[in-house]
């Protein structure tokens, strides 16, 4: 494994947990040789792990549409910046630079690509491995909703699988690199 995606927040959050974790995750990722793909954005979580990962002498890809490059919004101190025409194709190349996905905690455009992933996945357009650093229990509520499409018939359970949840930042990356390669286990 050389690279992870990351998806995460444009914004900070409310609680200080969030960019501590957020750094701490950069540092490690760093640590393990472990490049960083993401956004690119030099603001909120984006911005904090992207700074750790430079700080600890780690890769950083950023890939980000013209768009946004246009409002600055895209981090100047990159390894290797990628500019694209729209966000379909940001994701689509974040997913084929990278090797795992983690998801921190974001809004809207966080959820996007993590399901986007986890959809490519259980169709088996990937067998990577994805997981979610669910920091102060953020993740807690769409486990739960998850949980309740498994119960409701609209996901088969094997699908729970295809996501890996820590709370602890070497946890996750351990489970991530110590996925079998071409695991994914999707199931329509």
């Amino acid at each position: 494994m050389k690279r992870i995606c990351v998806f995460c927040g444009s914004r900070a959050g409310s609680a200080t947990i969030y960019a501590e974790t957020t750094r701490d995750l950069g540092r490690a990722m760093a640590r393990r040789g472990l490049g960083l793909v993401f956004g690119a954005g030099h603001v909120g979580l984006m911005g904090v792990l992207t700074d750790a990962v430079r700080e600890a002498g780690g890769e950083t890809i950023g890939v980000i549409p013209q768009s946004l490059v246009d409002r600055e919004l895209a981090h100047a101190s990159l390894t290797d910046l990628r500019i694209v025409e729209s966000m379909h194709d940001r994701k689509a190349l974040m997913a084929e630079l990278s090797d795992a996905f983690i998801a921190l905690p974001g809004g809207f455009g966080t959820l996007d690509e993590l399901f986007e992933i986890l959809t490519w996945a259980q169709l088996r357009f990937h067998a990577k491995p994805i997981g979610i650093l669910n920091v102060n229990g953020f993740f807690d509520p769409l486990l739960a909703w998850i949980d309740r499409a498994i119960a409701e018939d609209f996901l088969k359970e094997k699908n729970r699988e295809l996501l890996k949840v820590e709370s602890d930042v070497e946890r996750l990356l351990e489970r991530l690199l110590t996925s079998e390669p071409g695991a994914s286990n999707g199931v329509l």
